[in-house]
């Protein structure tokens, strides 16, 4: 099947995408990261720890730090318990509960070094212990401030993209769509889009993927305030030109999507990327009006809830020149 649809792209393919022909699976996730898997190196040199943390969500990286606050202080609650708790002043020794628990709040005491007094350690290794404890505490509060600033002041493009692309009419032909909006109050300028489609075909038995630059309607727009539906016209020269929704549903296609803007309040170019896949493209569709103007109209509403939100349109019919 598709190699049936190979013989109907005109457009020549290109090597530029970063991926070779030989790639599987999705090329880009939903979240703009490749779906790229590294071997051949241990995990320790396989991650940038740093990068990790700061993509993380806000959610999952305090809930990491609580995580990893707790753990370290059971740790050390442990050692100091098994020390002995005779080497500790102001331990409740009533029962092994009480015990382990006034050891925990001491070692969060000391991890933090706010040092309460009431509870000491007596002897060398407690001693040592505790020292070794503090220091560690200071270094890893200096790491988690870096990581709270880097998460802070990082310049982010912060849009959302449309869950699906739309084949809708355009003009007396059909276009695919897609749709990008701001969500926060960022200011961004000179906002650019480049698109391209991943076709897997095949040849000689093998497949293989083609990659090919889709030409857009409006690559660039000056100000990105309210949301972009980003238009490829299906003519003559696209790579897409007359497919039928068979053809998009039986060919295994991504749209992977790059966009670059500048943000004002940074100085600094920022960059977002998605991709959607055959089954995330939605065949005679077009997306409804997701802004209008307020009751007093004196401003524009852009509601970010419909930005998934189309309606069922009819297509015209393509007719291939011979």
């Amino acid at each position: 099947m598709a190699k049936e649809f190979r013989q109907k792209i005109r457009q020549k393919n290109t090597d530029n995408s970063g991926f070779g022909d030989n790639a599987s699976g999705r090329f880009i996730n939903k979240d703009g990261l490749p779906n790229v898997r590294r071997k051949g190196v241990n995990i320790f040199n396989r991650f940038s720890w740093y990068h990790t943390m700061l993509e993380l969500s806000t959610f999952n990286f305090l809930s990491y730090l609580v995580i990893a606050y707790v753990l370290v202080n059971l740790f050390f609650a442990l050692i100091y318990y098994l020390i002995g708790v005779e080497h500790l002043t102001g331990i409740d020794k009533s029962d092994p509960v009480n015990e382990f628990v006034d050891v925990f709040f001491f070692s969060s005491q000391t991890f933090t070094t706010v040092g309460y007094g009431r509870i000491a350690p007596v002897g060398f290794m407690a001693s040592l212990v505790a020292t070794f404890e503090a220091f560690l505490g200071l270094l890893t509060f200096a790491i988690a401030t870096g990581l709270f600033y880097g998460r802070f002041s990082r310049p982010r493009a912060y849009l959302t993209f449309s869950d699906i692309a739309v084949i809708a009419p355009f003009k007396d032909k059909a276009a695919l769509m897609f749709r990008l909006a701001p969500f926060k109050n960022n200011s961004l300028t000179d906002a650019e889009v480049t698109i391209s489609a991943a076709i897997e075909v095949i040849e000689n038995n093998v497949k293989k993927s083609n990659f090919y630059t889709l030409k857009t309607r409006l690559n660039r727009i000056n100000t990105l305030a309210l949301n972009w539906t980003v238009v490829h016209e299906i003519d003559e020269d696209s790579p897409f030109s007359g497919f039928s929704d068979e053809d998009f549903k039986n060919t295994d296609i991504e749209i992977i999507v790059h966009v670059r803007a500048f943000d004002e309040v940074f100085s600094n170019t920022v960059v977002q990327r998605t991709s959607y896949i055959s089954g995330e493209i939605v065949y005679g569709a077009k997306f409804v009006p997701m802004y209008y103007p307020d009751q007093e109209n004196q401003s524009t509403v852009l509601d970010l809830d419909k930005i998934n939100h189309y309606q069922p349109a009819d297509l015209p019919v393509f007719k291939e020149k011979q």
